[in-house]
Parts: C-alpha cells; sequence; structure tokens
C-alpha cells in the first residue's frame, strides 16, 4: 500500500471551491421518556445554521457538506443493482415466446426458475467492481443447472425427442441472450457511474491507512459507484491522518441522515468490535448498505467471486434488519401460513376451545399485553390455562410451568404449545410473524433491556409464533443472554429457508410435547 498521504488538505480545499455549497440538514433527537429504556426516539429533521452544526459535532462544513452528491445522483439514490439486472435477465429468458409459443410453459418455467436461482447465487446483488468477465463462470454455471432441470422434466413430460429438442434449442438461445444483457447492462451500470449519474454516499469507518487509501481510491475513481463523503473514527484519532474526521463514531447515525448516506464501508476504526456493532445497529445506521475490508487480506468467501475498490479486497455485510424485498418476502409468507394454518387447523382449534371451557367456564382466551417490533405494544391471544390472581401477578410472573393451578387440560395444551394456536391470528393482523423472537410482556422488556445489552436488539423485527431460540432448547427458565443471542443471530442471517427449518423443528418439538 502507498505511504504517501491520501488526501492533502489543499486538493481537497481547491476541490471544494469549484463545487456549490450545500446547506446542512441536522437531526435532532427528544430524549423524552429514554431514561432507562434504551428506547430510540423517532428522527426529527430540521435545517440548522452551518455554525450550529459544527459545535453540535464538530464538523467542518467546508470540507464535507458540498459532497452531498451530483443533482443527477439525488434523482436515482433509489435505484438498485438488481432494478438494471432482472429486466435484462426476464427479457432474454422470454425471449424464445417470440419464435414459437409451442413451448410456452416450459420457457415459462426456465425463466422463473432460473431467476430464483441467480437470486440466490448473489448475482442480483450490488457489487463495487462491475465486470462480465469476473459473472461469467457464476452465471453460465447456473444456466447449465436450471437448463438441467428443465430439460429433465421436459424429457418426462413429452416422450418426443423432437419436441424436448425443439425447447432446448430455445432454452439455448435464451441462455446466450442472458449473458448478452448481462454484458450490455454492466456497460450500461459503468458508463452512468463514470458520468456520476447514479452513485452513493459513501462514509468511511476508520481513518487508519487502510481508511486513508479508500477515501483516495474513492474520491480519484467513480467508478465504483461511491461518492466519499467523509471519515468517522474516535476522538482520538482526530489530526492523526491526513484526511480529516466529519465526526467521532457516536455522531455516526446522525452524520448518515444529514450527509443523506447509503453505505457504510468499515477499514480500521480504532475501537473494540462489541461498540462497532452497537452503533452499527442503531436505526440510522442500520438501513444503510455496509461494507467492510477484511481484516486478513487474502481470506474472501468461498460461496461468491471477490469484490474490490482498487484491490482493497471488500465484502458485502449481510442485513441487521429485515426490510426492503426480504421483509415483503417474509410478511407474505407469514400470511400464506397463518391463513392456510387457521382453516386446517380449525377442528383441533374447536377442540381446545371445547377443552378449556369445560375445564375453566367462559373466557376460553386470554389477552395480555405483550412487546412487538419498535417496542410497540399489542395484546397477544393465547387459550387460557390459568386464572391469575390479578392482572399485576399476570404482567410479572415469570413462569407457571408448576403452578398448582394449572389444570390437566392446560397443561397438556402448554406442554404441546397448542394453547399458542391463537396467536395465528395475530400473524394475520401483523401484529406477529410466524419465526422471530418470543414476545415477552413489558415489565420484562424493560428489566432485561437494562440487564443485557443486546435484547433490546431483538425487537428490530416482528415477535414469532416461535423461534430459533425455543426450538434450540432455550426454553423456560433458561439464560436471557443465550436467548437474545439467538434471536439477533436470526435477526441478522434471515432466510426462507432458515424460517422453514425452525417451524419444522418447532413441529417435532411439538410432537415429543418439549413445551413448558
Amino acid at each position: 500500500m502507498s505511504s504517501q498521504p491520501a488526501v492533502s488538505d489543499s486538493a481537497v480545499q481547491a476541490e471544494h471551491r469549484d463545487r456549490a455549497p450545500h446547506q446542512s440538514v441536522v437531526a435532532q433527537r427528544d430524549a423524552a421518556g429514554d431514561e432507562g429504556r434504551g428506547a430510540v426516539t423517532p428522527v426529527r429533521l430540521t435545517r440548522e445554521p452551518s455554525d450550529t452544526v459544527e459545535k453540535r459535532i464538530n464538523l467542518d462544513t467546508t470540507t464535507v457538506l458540498p459532497y452531498a452528491g451530483s443533482r443527477a445522483s439525488k434523482r436515482t439514490r433509489g435505484l438498485r443493482s438488481w432494478m438494471l439486472t432482472a429486466p435484462f435477465d426476464v427479457v432474454a429468458l422470454l425471449a424464445p415466446l417470440l419464435l414459437s409459443q409451442n413451448y410456452w410453459r416450459g420457457t415459462l418455467a426456465n425463466a422463473a426458475l432460473t431467476v430464483a436461482i441467480f437470486a440466490t447465487g448473489g448475482l442480483y446483488r450490488a457489487r463495487r467492481h462491475i465486470g462480465i468477465l469476473d459473472e461469467l463462470p457464476s452465471i453460465c454455471g447456473r444456466l447449465l443447472a436450471s437448463a438441467a432441470v428443465v430439460a429433465i422434466i421436459a424429457a418426462e413430460r413429452h416422450d418426443s425427442v423432437t419436441y424436448v429438442g425443439g425447447f432446448m434449442r430455445g432454452v439455448a438461445i435464451s441462455a446466450g441472450l442472458v449473458i448478452v444483457g448481462r454484458a450490455i447492462s454492466r456497460l450500461l451500470a459503468n458508463a452512468a457511474r463514470k458520468r456520476r449519474w447514479v452513485e452513493h454516499n459513501a462514509i468511511v469507518i476508520g481513518s487508519g491507512p487502510v481508511g486513508m487509501e479508500l477515501a483516495r481510491l474513492l474520491r480519484r475513481y467513480p467508478r465504483y459507484g461511491l461518492r466519499f463523503v467523509g471519515c468517522v473514527d474516535v476522538a482520538s484519532r482526530q489530526g492523526a491522518g491526513s484526511v480529516p474526521l466529519i465526526g467521532t463514531l457516536d455522531d455516526l447515525e446522525q452524520l448518515t441522515t444529514m450527509l443523506e448516506c447509503d453505505v457504510l464501508i468499515i477499514a480500521d476504526p480504532d475501537c473494540p468490535e462489541a461498540t462497532l456493532m452497537d452503533i452499527l445497529l442503531r436505526p440510522g445506521s442500520s438501513r444503510c448498505d455496509l461494507w467492510a475490508v477484511p481484516r486478513l487480506w487474502g481470506s474472501r468467501s468461498l460461496g461468491g467471486y471477490p469484490d474490490h475498490i482498487g484491490a482493497i479486497p471488500i465484502v458485502k455485510i449481510g442485513d441487521t434488519t429485515l426490510s426492503g424485498p426480504r421483509w415483503a418476502i417474509k410478511r407474505a409468507s407469514d400470511a400464506l401460513f397463518a391463513t392456510v394454518a387457521l382453516v386446517v387447523l380449525s377442528p383441533i382449534l374447536l377442540l381446545c376451545a371445547v377443552a378449556t371451557f369445560l375445564e375453566g367456564g367462559r373466557g376460553i382466551f386470554f389477552r395480555q399485553e405483550r412487546i412487538g417490533r419498535y417496542g410497540k405494544p399489542f395484546n397477544v391471544l393465547k387459550f387460557r390455562s390459568m386464572r391469575p390472581v390479578n392482572e399485576h401477578e399476570s404482567q410479572t410472573n415469570w413462569s407457571i410451568a408448576h403452578d398448582q393451578r394449572v389444570g390437566p387440560v392446560g397443561r397438556f395444551m402448554r406442554r404441546t404449545s397448542l394453547d399458542e394456536l391463537p396467536q395465528l391470528w395475530n400473524i394475520l393482523r401483523g401484529e406477529m410473524s410466524v419465526v422471530g423472537p418470543r414476545p415477552e410482556r413489558p415489565y420484562f422488556v424493560e428489566k432485561f433491556s437494562a440487564e443485557y445489552p443486546n435484547y433490546a436488539m431483538r425487537h428490530r423485527v416482528p415477535v414469532g409464533l416461535t423461534g430459533l431460540a425455543q426450538v434450540s432448547g432455550l426454553r423456560g427458565d433458561t439464560p436471557i443472554s443465550d436467548r437474545a443471542r439467538f434471536d439477533n443471530y436470526y435477526i441478522e442471517n434471515w432466510s426462507l429457508w432458515l424460517d422453514i427449518k425452525v417451524v419444522v423443528r418447532t413441529v417435532a418439538e411439538v410432537f415429543r410435547a418439549g413445551g413448558r
């Protein structure tokens, strides 16, 4: 790596004099109600004079604010890589329909399968270095895999060599067009980046040698699609390098809003990893795309092709929250599952309701306030297994597993988790999800949030009917820290397949009567 200064102060000032000034936007927090809860209050945006901004976060407005982006990039800031590549792929895969409609079912099936394989293989994810030759091995392998599957199905359905041969010629044409379309889309993307028509504001976290080199590369080469707006680090590094800090790590959430930042790059911050993760998981920071420079430069993921900025390797960090298309997929699957389950399990629900009534009389359903996504309270539904003495006992009694007031029916439903089935209605209403952290009462949420630093992070997603912690043996009187760790792991590694695995393991737990 070059040891010369990455960006000199004179070069920064010279370039900034040629740019139009940018009025700052500062995010203010309303701290009311935050004490003792660890809650995050809504962000309110107000315009303030630049001298006020400098006093609040020591921001050098003459150095940073002009880098808020070009006029064209402001209009294209919402664009993502899949919005360009996916339409090209779909058009190429459906192109054989223009030649013949005899194979339209197979052509549609091949298009859907190929797009799904591309998506799971990461071919629609954002990349910093764009090149068709980098993607070609992965594209060809996935095209061959989807073609093989479709060919086997076609051969089974149509016992005709002529029919299968004609269909596979169309598949071969569409595969060739996909590669051509990818090459064209990559050329267009690179051209748009170099002319700064499409770019995203980026903050580099770390002002050491790697951070300074990244700053220089991003300022010099627009082809990576990022506009460098500044570095943040601990206060002790202020003035230690040639790139002035625009704020400390504690200011990161505020800076991402003020500078309309879309991307964060972790380079070499001078702080413990736990401190950095706590900052990155805050609402303002977690909405940004997160990239990182591996600590071991020779390391890279074996599951995909490497990415880099000027030969500095970088890796895309998975989303720490469920939002955008991922959230849409999860919510749609939740609604479908809850609807089907309510219909299929309606006889069991009726039997549970009758048994509960015979054992305890009226009031077969039990409603209790729980804390859901973003700390919002809601009423959870369950079949009643016992009657508490009063509301205070209901809210503060941790476990009733060995309570003598629980009758045989209630104990059986608790052990088989049948008492949780009414929560399918909560899922249908959007208050819960099929899989997620289990909901807890306000009293215990406040207590555990104060005792365990990562507990409140569970509320980044809707609470669930079942969860990874529960199927991993963490039910009843088990450590809260372990539960929070499993819940946060689930959030940060979510996939539809992970949900399916948790549901399958939950069904196994029900048949083993492994409940409370």
